[in-house]
Order: structure tokens, then C-alpha cells, then sequence
């Protein structure tokens, strides 16, 4: 990865923006971008669309990564001056005890350092020791008086982890927020390299979306208004490459063998393919992911969005998930974008992702076509014909 790419993915890693609190990623994410896409639009959500018109006839394509990262929201401010929490996102309190962290203050224009406090080991009964502290339980020591804490902070201002960018080991990155701001760097690269490379066929989009910790909610209103004829979510997935992690009930998963594949019922099955022939006609090293059920990313919102988008993930294996030491392989993340401008670069035209119809004369391919067409309009609240076939037939009176 290129020195200035490099400056840009800790830029964003940096840059606070716990779930609900995502201006400032927004913000980057639209100066980058601005002299590049061909519009770039941020909805009521805090979403940023930015699109890339298509150089021919193909079907439009969005790819969505979340902006948001996990985080803690105060809840009460004593009398002098400790901060009681509740999680934003999906928290572990295990790892927070003895932390620093930034309180984003709304009284202050600067990040207030904080630390997560807790009894000393030694003024803990033997019998609490092997326990968890609970979030409850802790505290945010601003080492402030009370009366200028109440001054500047207050109930429901946001608290990141007070940590960022770092390389190490061969290749290797460490920070917070790799989820999913690292799906925010390939989103914004993979519309570049598309406006080098000519663009693809039809319209890209790249939804910088909001609140995904929280329930996939910026990418439930973000596909249902880009409208796109397929989606692609990207996200990290656990890399299951370290001690203490059980391969064969999660997979083997690997930091620097490349991008994340998943297959499963979340995931069109003409899009997986597709995905997997553009790693291999690059050249790319790639890995597959079983996901039995609905996968915890933007791929569950995009896939269900109006009468149905066909949907597939892509990942990077990402060490320690959640925490404050999030470990990625950077090249992993430059072989997504690679990926990603190929598939897109091949959608022509005669791409068809009714499931089973890819093969299928163009008769038939046309009437699921239809049939998906009228779905949506069915969803948008538009009278529908029972079927593409009898809608020919009342049209033109032949079977």
C-alpha cells in the first residue's frame, strides 16, 4: 500500500465516529471524493452516496461499507465528576478496564482525555477477581474537577477508545475502528480505480453508510434509495488464524491470504460466482466463508431491500474484533479493491441474477426478469400483474 493511501486509512481510522455520531467520516468521505464522482449526496441519515455513471448499458452496482465504530455513551455525571456509561455497538467490557479514552464533549472543542477506572486488584475480594467487572460498574476519570466536568460534558455525549493507527510486524496494521473503516478506505478507492480504468459498465455507487452497529440501519435506507440492480456489502470478518480459536467450527480464516468470499442464503448465488471468477481472472488470492444464516453486516439490509436486490459480501479477516487493537494485513485490503473494480468492470448487460435463470433461454430469463420488475413495483405500492407471463398475455393474447 501506496505512503498516501496509507495516510488516508488512518485519517479515517482516527477520526472519531461512534454509531450516530458519523459527520466527520461523512465529511472526508465527501472531499475525497468530490472531484472524482460524478455525484456525491449525503442522505437524511448521514449516508454518503457517491456515484460513478456507468460507460454502457450494465447493471447498476453499490457497494456499502459502514462508517460507524463501536463506542460508549454517557448516561450520568456525578457530583464529582465520574462518568457512568452504556455501550454503543457491541462493547466488551472485559478489555476496558484501564483504558484511555477520548469523551467528545459538547462544550469542547478538543477530545477530553478520559481513563476507564476500576478497583486496583488489590482491593478486590478473591472471589471477584475471576469476574468481569459490568459496564455499570465502571467509571470515566476525566481528572477534572466536578463542577467543570458537569460544565463541559454532557448526558449522551459519545466516548471513543483513545487509540489509533500503527504498523507492525511484517505488513501488519493495528487500531481501532478497522471495522468497518477499512470497508470505508475500499469503497472510496474501488471508485477511483473505476474512474481510471474507464468505469464500469453501469452505474457505480458507494454508500458510505451510517448506524450498522446497531442494526444495518444506514444500508436498509440507503439500498432502498440508491435502488441498485445488485449489491455488494464489505465488512471484516474474524480471522480465526490465532490461538484459542476452533477452525472447524468457524472456519479457517486467514490474515494476508487475501479477501473473504462469503457463501450462504444472505448471498446471491450468480453473485458469489461472479465474485469468485473476478479473483480468479486477476489473479487474486481468495478465501470462502460459510454464513448459514443472515450475516451481521449490510449484506442483511441490501438483500431484503424492495422486492429483493441481489446481494454478495466481501471481507478481510480481521484479529481481535471489537476491541481496541483491531489487526489487519494491509494487503488484504489493496486485493479487495482489485476484486471488487473487476467484478464490476465485467456486469454487462446479459448479467442475470434470478437464482437457477443464469443458464436459461432468453425467454425465460426475461420473464423473471419481468417477474422481479413487477415485484419491486408490487413493493413500491404499484398495481401488479399476477405473473410476467400473464401480463404478456393480457397485453398481447399469446401464451
Amino acid at each position: 500500500m501506496k505512503k498516501k493511501q496509507v495516510r488516508f486509512l488512518k485519517e479515517l481510522l482516527e477520526t472519531p465516529s461512534a454509531t450516530g455520531t458519523e459527520i466527520a467520516v461523512a465529511r472526508l468521505v465527501r472531499e475525497r471524493l468530490a472531484d472524482t464522482a460524478d455525484e456525491v449526496r449525503t442522505d437524511v441519515m448521514g449516508s454518503v452516496h457517491a456515484t460513478l455513471k456507468g460507460a454502457g448499458a450494465g447493471p447498476s452496482l453499490m457497494l456499502s461499507a459502514h462508517m460507524d465504530e463501536i463506542g460508549l455513551m454517557v448516561t450520568y455525571i456525578s457530583d464529582e465528576g465520574y462518568l457512568s456509561v452504556a455501550s454503543v455497538g457491541g462493547v466488551d467490557a472485559a478489555v476496558l478496564p484501564g483504558m484511555r479514552v477520548d469523551v467528545h464533549a459538547s462544550e469542547s472543542a478538543e477530545p477530553l482525555r478520559g481513563v476507564v477506572g476500576r478497583k486496583p486488584i488489590h482491593l478486590i475480594e478473591p472471589d471477584e477477581r475471576k469476574k468481569v467487572t459490568p459496564l455499570d460498574k465502571l467509571v470515566i476519570d476525566l481528572g477534572l474537577p466536578g463542577k467543570k466536568v458537569r460544565k463541559l460534558v454532557r448526558v449522551g455525549d459519545v466516548i471513543t477508545f483513545g487509540v489509533g493507527f500503527e504498523r507492525f510486524g511484517a505488513g501488519m496494521a493495528v487500531s481501532r475502528a478497522f471495522d468497518d473503516k477499512a470497508g470505508v478506505w475500499v469503497g472510496v478507492r474501488v471508485l477511483e480505480q473505476l474512474a481510471r480504468a474507464g468505469r464500469a459498465p453501469g452505474d457505480f455507487t458507494f454508500a458510505a453508510t451510517v448506524q450498522e452497529e446497531i442494526g444495518t440501519r444506514g444500508a436498509e435506507t440507503s439500498a432502498y434509495s440508491v435502488r441498485p440492480d445488485v449489491g455488494l456489502a464489505f465488512d471484516v470478518t474474524h480471522a480465526t488464524d490465532y490461538p484459542g480459536i476452533d477452525p472447524t467450527k468457524h472456519g479457517k480464516i486467514v490474515c494476508g491470504q487475501g479477501p473473504v468470499i462469503a457463501r450462504g442464503p444472505n448471498i446471491n448465488p450468480e453473485v458469489f460466482e461472479r465474485l469468485v471468477a473476478a479473483a480468479e481472472a486477476e489473479g487474486l488470492p481468495y478465501q470462502l466463508e460459510a454464513e448459514p444464516g443472515v450475516t451481521g453486516t449490510d449484506a442483511r439490509a441490501i438483500q431484503m431491500a424492495r422486492g429483493g436486490i441481489p446481494t454478495g459480501l466481501v471481507s478481510v479477516p480481521l484479529r481481535y474484533m471489537h476491541t481496541p487493537t483491531e489487526v489487519v494485513c494491509l494487503a488484504d485490503l489493496d486485493a479487495t479493491v482489485k476484486l471488487v473494480v473487476r467484478f464490476a468492470r465485467d456486469l454487462g448487460e446479459d448479467a442475470c441474477f434470478v437464482p437457477g435463470m443464469a443458464g436459461a433461454s432468453p425467454l425465460a430469463r426475461e420473464e423473471a426478469a419481468d417477474d422481479a420488475e413487477l415485484a419491486a413495483q408490487a413493493a413500491a405500492g404499484a398495481p401488479a400483474h399476477e405473473t410476467a407471463a400473464q401480463r404478456r398475455f393480457d397485453e398481447t393474447g399469446v401464451e
